[in-house]
């Protein structure tokens, strides 16, 4: 049976959006590529985007910009980018992933010190759902190079999460050399134990979600507290969650041998808290 028109739109839509990937604001080549594929160095931002705008674009961008000073040496017109992020949205309605990539082309990497122009890989694909069933994540001693970058060097995070998932668990949580508990492979942590929303301090990426969440926080004056949390106290608390641009928040029913309960007030909250941020167009 033929699909109906819904249907033949729809996948019509993917595809165009799969095959969307601009290279300061045109069609990127093979060519264009090589660099990226090759060094390997970069960054980059990814965001969930509903009707042409993004929660959060001001911190997507203030990423952007710093990341690339650190490892460029070198200045991101932001403007420029902005609009090459609304170019590859023009005839896209309703929800898409955007991914932007800053890298360049110019780099030496016999002289990785020397400030050059950063090239903007802007890359459109259909909205991501990672769902909301409650995940179980194993434990893991392992440490992103500069947690505080969003880089282009993902291969150790994925080999963790596939390690983690041939031992029979959803994904992997990073936990650093003097026991405290980091990130997850691509999502920040939060605890719950009853009162308050606990959030580790250790070496980690600060992720847009959590950012926003906790800003949310304190707008709504939701108790939290940022604090190093050893993987030996995580008993103590009572629901854990994880979160980042994808979804605002998903349930973790365990760590480890360790089970959490699954509290849907929390997540109602942490909803709520997500919701004092206006969709910006981009």
């Amino acid at each position: 049976m033929a699909p109906d028109g819904t249907r033949i739109v729809a996948q019509a839509g993917e595809r165009l959006m799969q095959q969307r990937v601009q290279l300061n604001g045109r069609p990127a080549g093979v060519d264009d590529l090589r660099a990226l594929a090759l060094v390997n160095y970069g960054h980059f931002s990814s965001m969930q985007v509903r009707d042409g705008a993004v929660r959060g674009l001001d911190l997507h961008l203030q990423r952007l910009q710093r990341a690339t000073r650190e490892l460029f040496a070198s200045t991101l017109d932001v403007e420029a980018t902005r609009g090459w992020m609304r170019e590859a949205l023009a005839d896209v309605a309703g929800t898409a992933s955007l991914r932007v990539t800053v890298f360049s082309r110019a780099l030496d990497r016999d002289y990785l010190c020397e400030a050059v122009a950063p090239d903007v890989l802007v890359a459109l694909a259909p909205a991501r759902d990672i769902g909301s069933a409650p995940l179980r994540v194993r434990s893991v001693r392992y440490q992103r190079d500069a947690p505080h970058i969003k880089h282009v060097g993902t291969f150790g995070l994925f080999h963790q999460k596939r390690l983690a998932q041939a031992a029979g668990f959803d994904d992997a949580l990073f936990v650093d050399a003097g026991g405290a508990v980091a990130e997850g492979s691509i999502w920040n942590v939060g605890f719950f134990d009853g009162a308050q929303v606990v959030w580790p301090d250790a070496p980690a990426l600060q992720g847009i979600s959590m950012q926003q969440l906790q800003e949310g926080m304190r707008r709504r004056g939701v108790p939290m507290q940022v604090r190093r949390v050893e993987l030996a106290e995580v008993a103590r608390f009572r629901s854990a969650f994880f979160t980042n641009t994808s979804r605002t928040a998903v349930p973790l029913s365990c760590i480890d041998a360790c089970a959490f309960a699954v509290d849907p007030d929390l997540l109602s909250l942490l909803e709520d808290c997500m919701s004092v941020h206006p969709w910006e167009a981009i």
